[in-house]
């Protein structure tokens, strides 16, 4: 696991630096993003520690993915990211894990993820920009899919798609772990 002030440090640089080269103020993507100004400006200070939500708000008022904004890398047309330094973004009370294994912007943010849950840990994503696709591959255990109101179950070897600009939960509401691969593909800005 890659160390958390690295990628603090990293998250206030790139955020000032995509907020300065898109000419937006701290109001401004304070009002394209829904995260309040303090808050920005916290981030860009490597103040705190935010929510997964607020990174893809603010990914998302940018036209860049999480990947992006936690890049402390300046590097070459090829990247090798070892796994002990892809990043945990989120974590279930029970131990489950969201990990971004890697990101890229072509042409549009692409993430890839790992995801653990245990038992009884949900996950509730916001709307993502409109045009947005995630596609899920489920390794171990079974995916409940909340999408548009309506529950899909996925189990183990099977893969979902969906629009993800619709809330959306992952549930593990079966008795193993849940294991599944993600793929999220951000439209590029207009």
């Amino acid at each position: 696991m890659p160390d958390p002030d690295l990628v603090s440090r990293a998250l206030a640089r790139n955020v000032k630096r995509l907020r300065t080269e898109r000419g937006h103020t701290l109001d401004a993507l304070a009002a394209r993003s829904g995260v309040s100004r303090g808050m920005i400006v916290q981030i860009e200070q490597g103040r705190t520690n935010p929510s997964v939500a607020t990174v893809v708000r603010i990914g998302d008022a940018l036209g860049v993915s999480i990947a992006t904004l936690l890049d402390y890398e300046e590097g070459p047309d090829v990247r090798v990211v070892p796994g002990d330094q892809a990043v945990p973004l989120w974590t279930g009370p029970k131990g489950g894990t969201g990990t971004l294994l890697h990101g890229i912007e072509a042409p549009g943010p692409l993430e890839l993820w790992d995801w653990r849950m245990a038992p009884g840990e949900e996950y509730s994503a916001e709307p993502h920009p409109a045009g947005t696709v995630e596609i899920l591959r489920v390794v171990e255990g079974e995916l409940t899919l909340v999408h548009g109101g309506r529950v899909h179950a996925v189990p183990a070897g099977s893969t979902v798609s969906f629009d993800a600009s619709h809330a959306h939960v992952y549930r593990n509401a079966g008795e193993r772990e849940l294991r599944l691969t993600m793929v999220v593909s951000v439209p590029p800005p207009r």
